[in-house]
């Protein structure tokens, strides 16, 4: 009778994802450690299978059984006759067991800076160093005190490594530490990597996420429930695809994910005022406006707090500000702009409509049509449900999903426009 080790009863619970991927997760002496079980589990959740590789000085933090009982699959600590390094890494036919991925997580300075100088004196640099001949996509997650990733040599040595087309990811710096980047980044990547399709490589990208504020007083600002969610789950998709992507982000209660390059902005005009910039100092193929932008702002900011002891009735006068779509037009006539319009409590035909007609107005290619009042879709919410209508009033409806589903199908959609368009 076949034994199926228990622990694998959570694999695919969370999708298929990753189902056929072999990701073989090298571990080396960070107190970061703690977080492995937890990212191999998200992975077996996601349908992979995870192998642990570990150095001494890995074992010394944590046990070899814990990763055992976590991954249902036996840990290499030890290279033997059985040449686990090529067995695991090495160039042969995809057989049962060879990993379709290198995740170092955590990565010590000590094993990065081996990586990059060739030596290898552990499981884990053996296996990578296996790796890089055989052209196996690695990722290596740092994880150190701050003062030893600010080391220049360091700095070098992870340079050189991208530089041969490994991901570096994070890490976050915090409390004096260079900590391990989130759980759900590291995710996002490994599936980024294994999954993705790669057809936006050499193209850029412009995405816009998240509300403004629109100051009254120095303390008091108008602004609305967008969390930003969307907007970053199609900056996270663009850059999967190859895209050189660049996120305007508002103020998102969403964070993005560190690998992503993002300038922070607060105010519709800063939004403007940095889209137009871009727009002008950088060719992008494609702008995708997805940030709640307020429709109106506050004519005037009053400095300091308006005092709740003198004013018992507070009245502000708003005027309407700019469509950031309008001058993005304005500043480059040939890029591909994507717009959002968000609609609440109306019928599917009124928001199609009215979609339809900014589109025309704003001379936009695409626009994405919601309905935010619903509470299941939309602001706050981890699902969103769509209509992408083109110059032609074609529809494409879909249907609810998660954020990043609608993402994918989303830039699918984008990319038929442009090669179209480009004929």
């Amino acid at each position: 009778m076949s034994y199926r080790h228990p622990s694998k009863d959570i694999m695919e619970l969370d999708g298929t994802l990753l189902r056929g991927k072999t990701i073989c997760l090298c571990l080396t002496g960070s107190v970061a450690i703690i977080s492995a079980p937890i990212i191999a589990r998200e992975l077996m959740r996601k349908g992979a299978e995870v192998i642990a590789v570990m150095t001494k000085a890995a074992t010394e933090l944590i046990s070899p059984s814990l990763f055992h009982w976590a991954t249902g699959n036996y840990v290499i600590s030890n290279l033997s006759g059985a040449v686990e390094h090529v067995y695991l890494a090495g160039e042969r036919p995809k057989m049962v067991g060879r990993a379709d991925l290198i995740l170092v997580c955590p990565a010590t300075a000590n094993t990065i800076s081996k990586i990059a100088c060739g030596i290898d004196d552990t499981p884990v640099t053996t296996v990578v160093t296996t790796a890089f001949g055989s052209g196996i996509p690695i990722i290596v997650v740092p994880a150190m005190h701050e003062s030893m990733f600010r080391h220049e040599i360091l700095t070098e040595n992870s340079k050189k490594l991208r530089k041969y087309g490994v991901e570096i990811l994070g890490p976050r710096i915090s409390e004096g530490k260079a900590k391990i980047a989130r759980i759900d980044n590291i995710i996002d990547r490994v599936i980024d990597l294994l999954v993705a399709k790669k057809d936006l490589h050499g193209m850029k990208v412009l995405v816009t996420a998240g509300p403004t504020r629109e100051p009254i007083d120095t303390v008091r600002f108008v602004s609305n429930r967008s969390s930003g969610k969307q907007g970053i789950e199609i900056a996270k998709e663009c850059s999967a695809r190859g895209a050189d992507v660049l996120l305007i982000n508002g103020k998102s209660t969403e964070n993005p994910p560190d690998y992503l390059n993002v300038i922070n902005v607060t105010t519709t005009q800063d939004f403007i005022d940095t889209v137009k910039k871009e727009l002008t100092e950088n060719k992008y193929n494609i702008f995708i406006c997805a940030a709640a932008i307020s429709d109106y702002s506050p004519k005037e900011c009053i400095k300091g707090k308006i005092s709740s002891d003198d004013v018992d009735e507070l009245q502000i006068n708003m005027a309407l500000t700019p469509k950031i779509i309008n001058e993005a037009r304005k500043v480059d006539n040939d890029i591909l702009i994507v717009a959002f319009k968000a609609e609440t409590n109306i019928s599917r035909s009124e928001l199609i409509d009215r979609a339809f007609s900014r589109l025309n107005k704003s001379k936009v290619d695409l626009i994405v049509a919601n309905d935010i009042g619903r509470d299941d879709i939309g602001f706050e919410s981890i699902d969103n449900e769509v209509y992408i209508i083109n110059k032609e009033k074609h529809v494409i409806h879909i249907p609810k999903h998660s954020k990043r589903y609608i993402a994918s199908k989303l830039v699918d959609t984008i990319l038929e426009n442009y090669r179209i368009r480009d004929l």
